[in-house]
């Protein structure tokens, strides 16, 4: 009796799974769908479809020169003859006009006005000194040879002064031990 079930069961599943077959064969498919948009698709009319190589070549040869004027403002800009008048007025009162000189490159290297050296310690003996600064709100404490704020190198604790290098220029520096800062209260 087991298998007599399961055969009918085997026979039932084989109708349902035609009927639903039948079902989706009439009924027409996204990509009919689509295939029958395109055969409506008409063309559009180009007398010649071939490609103007001249007219690419003499594109493709255009140099850009721009005539000055910014697109974004809705001042014209001045003519050439307004130029040469402008330049001639400042010529004659002046002389010729020079380019100021580039600033001079600095020598030493300064910490940020708020960064202050307030102290220095050691934990032990033979062990690097201890530089204490403070920019207002936070205390940083750096050993010699450390870096601080990933910018400066301690090279030197001392008693009144601390030498340092600034990283990115190479630029030694110094700065004096500041007594009247103090670092935050916690």
């Amino acid at each position: 009796m087991k298998q007599k079930n399961q055969v009918i069961v085997l026979v039932v599943l084989v109708v349902v799974a035609a009927l639903i077959w039948s079902f989706e064969w009439r009924q027409q498919t996204r990509s009919m769908q689509t295939a029958s948009f395109i055969e409506d698709y008409k063309g559009l009319a180009v007398e010649n479809p071939q490609i103007r190589w001249q007219e690419l070549e003499r594109a493709q040869k255009t140099e850009y020169k721009s005539n000055g004027r910014n697109p974004f403002s809705s001042i014209a800009p001045p003519t050439p003859a307004e130029v040469q008048k402008a330049n001639d007025a400042k010529l004659q009162q002046s002389g010729p006009v020079l380019p100021p000189p580039p600033p001079p490159k600095p020598t030493t290297a300064s910490l940020p006005p708020n960064l202050k050296y307030f102290g220095f310690g050691t934990v032990g003996k033979g062990t690097p000194r201890l530089a204490f600064f403070t920019d207002g709100e936070d205390t940083f404490i750096v050993t010699e040879g450390d870096t601080l704020l990933g910018r400066y190198r301690i090279l030197k604790v001392g008693n009144t002064i601390l030498e340092f290098q600034e990283i990115s220029s190479g630029l030694p520096g110094t700065t004096p031990l500041d007594e009247q800062a103090t670092p935050p209260s916690a």
